[in-house]
């Protein structure tokens, strides 16, 4: 994660060429960024993605001890980024698949200037963790149904229609109107800013408590030789940088 300091915002940029893929490294570094922050935040990715989704090869190449490893880091960075007690936007500077789809869900507000974005997991054959799902429930509204069954992406323009995004903003504005946003956020009071955004996020909060045995599935059903076959197949038919 690349961070940068600008107006009494933290932009924090997701830094994993070429795509942002997500692997165990860089879901550790969202964790302990997040901790060590305060105050709004925006968040984007450098280069030409914002996020493209898991680290299909790495997980791959890691076994099974790595894939246990990277399901519990998934949805602890996701977590991190949600919980954020202070203002977070997301700045989608390009496609947001996958698990960058869900973290651009975890933001309160999202900018996005160009790229696809849409829930692809099923399309990979893996399941998702309850977090990552009932996130994108609480950003999503009812839409979020189609979005995961159909398992495709959109464009930006139907994402501001389906009120995934809440703002189109050319590329050469984005980081800089996403800073304001943050910027004017933050003048609310921090304390009851963090007060509604944790009333605002509690039933996501009770479904995943809720949610430890579908969650242990779901562990389950990513170690599952099936699904490593899955995954081999989508890769060697897609390769590294498919998104």
């Amino acid at each position: 994660m690349e961070t940068e300091a600008r107006d009494g915002v933290t932009v924090i940029g997701f830094d994993h060429p070429p795509v942002n893929a997500l692997d165990l490294a860089l879901l550790d570094d969202v964790v302990a960024t997040m901790r060590r922050v305060d105050g709004p935040v925006v968040i984007t990715g450098k280069g030409k993605c914002f996020s493209a989704g898991v680290d299909l090869p790495a997980l791959i190449g890691g076994g099974p001890e790595y894939t246990d490893r990277f399901i519990t880091a998934l949805s602890a960075a996701f977590l991190a980024v949600f919980d954020h007690p202070a203002p977070v936007v997301a700045a989608i500077n390009g496609h947001a698949i996958a698990g960058g789809c869900v973290f651009a869900m975890c933001a309160d507000i999202r900018l996005m200037s160009a790229g696809t974005i849409g829930l692809t997991e099923l399309a990979v054959g893996v399941p998702f963790p309850v977090a990552a799902l009932e996130i994108c429930r609480s950003a999503m509204g009812t839409s979020v149904t189609r979005a995961a069954l159909q398992a495709n992406t959109i464009d930006v323009d139907s994402a501001a229609a389906r009120g995934w995004v809440d703002l189109v903003v050319p590329a050469a504005e984005l980081t800089a109107e996403a800073v304001a946003i943050a910027r004017r956020l933050g003048e609310y009071s921090p304390a009851a800013y963090a007060a509604t955004k944790e009333q605002l996020h509690r039933p996501a909060h009770e479904a995943i408590a809720a949610g430890a045995e579908v969650d242990t599935k779901t562990r389950a059903g990513w170690l599952a030789e099936d699904t490593r076959g899955r995954i081999t197949a989508f890769v060697k038919a897609f390769g590294r940088d498919h998104r």
